[in-house]
């Protein structure tokens, strides 16, 4: 007579569940292959530091009064840059002082027999320009107000091009460069070239600190693979009344073997990012090594879609802390170029419907 067998009661599939548990893995132990994969490298050591350490490795930076030295000019147009694309012009010879609060004259420098390509000051209020190479009609002398907003110039001179005009020819190369040259803003060099100090006492600001990993090239000459650096972030904040703030600057510190400022961005009163500095490796500057100072600085501006990079030739001849007077950094058109007052425009521009 045959036994008749029911359904398994719930400790017996208890039991077989547990079973299966413990047998499978057993089971398929033998199966399993362990194959290295290569992952991005943190590069050590890292050094520590907190929050006025950070402060005083910026106050440092910014303590030098005044600057003036030889450059090399780098100057890209990134105007396609949401293409993957960016125009970069030939490298010039330039000369640049700077001083404190925000004076600046630039000397951009073409070969020997062409002399001065263009000449740029601006006396912390105002700027002035001087295109004086290129065909007659892209020379001009450009005035403007440090703190206004203008459309940008157009490579026959001219601001706020309509949609009506005549379609153009493509620019030359030459028209190109000195539309760049028209378009860059002295005063943008002074924010990046002459950090402004930390007040952790100013009323209203204040400073937070943070840690951050980003994947980078590694800098090893001759190296396809990618790293990972570690940073601090220290950044500054403007708070309110109503419990809100706003982001003004965001200092990067380099933390492998050492603490380094390597890069810096600035912000907008709606959070756009204005400028993005980056700091090359600490040069000694003055014939006596007496200051360490970043060796190249990138300067880049995504609203007004451009780059400049500025590399001292000889950091060790490099003039520090000399007194300029006041009328060192204005720019007279001696040259009796034809004059755009961008001011000026903007007053007589109509207003749009």
């Amino acid at each position: 007579m045959l036994n008749h067998i029911g359904p398994p009661t719930a400790k017996v599939r208890l039991a077989i569940t547990l079973a299966l548990a413990i047998i499978l893995p057993l089971a398929t132990a033998c199966h399993i292959v362990h194959k290295p994969v290569e992952v991005e490298k943190l590069l050590t050591p890292l050094s520590q530091a907190d929050t006025p350490q950070l402060v005083r490795v910026v106050n440092n930076v910014a303590s030098g009064h005044s600057i003036h030295g030889k450059v090399d000019i780098q100057f890209e147009d990134t105007s396609f840059a949401t293409s993957g694309i960016a125009e970069k012009y030939r490298t010039a010879d330039g000369s640049i002082t700077l001083q404190r609060p925000a004076s600046v004259y630039l000397v951009v420098q073409g070969p020997l027999a062409i002399g001065d390509v263009a000449q740029m000051t601006s006396d912390g209020q105002h700027f002035r320009i001087a295109v004086l190479k290129g065909d007659e009609k892209y020379r001009r002398f450009v005035r403007g107000t440090n703190s206004a907003v203008y459309a940008k110039l157009d490579v026959d001179g001219n601001s706020n091009p309509t949609r009506t005009s005549p379609k153009k020819d493509k620019p030359t190369s030459e028209a190109k460069a000195v539309n760049a040259l028209s378009n860059l803003r002295p005063q943008h060099l002074t924010d990046a070239l002459m950090v402004r100090p930390i007040d952790t006492h100013a009323q209203g600001v204040m400073y937070v600190q943070s840690e951050f990993f980003q994947s980078e090239k590694d800098p090893k000459p001759d190296s396809n693979k990618r790293v990972v650096r570690a940073y601090y972030l220290l950044e500054e904040l403007q708070t309110t009344g109503d419990g809100t703030g706003r982001l003004l600057r965001r200092f990067w510190f380099d933390r492998v073997g050492g603490i380094r400022l390597a890069r810096l961005e600035t912000f907008d009163e709606k959070g756009g990012l204005v400028t993005d500095i980056t700091y090359g490796e600490l040069k000694k500057f003055g014939a006596a090594g007496e200051i360490l100072l970043p060796g190249q600085i990138g300067i880049t501006r995504p609203q007004d879609h451009y780059k400049i990079t500025l590399t001292y030739q000889s950091p060790e001849t490099v003039n520090l802390d000399h007194d300029y007077p006041p009328d060192a950094f204005v720019l007279s058109n001696k040259w009796d170029l034809p004059e755009v007052d961008l001011d000026a425009e903007k007053r007589t521009t109509p207003p749009k419907n």
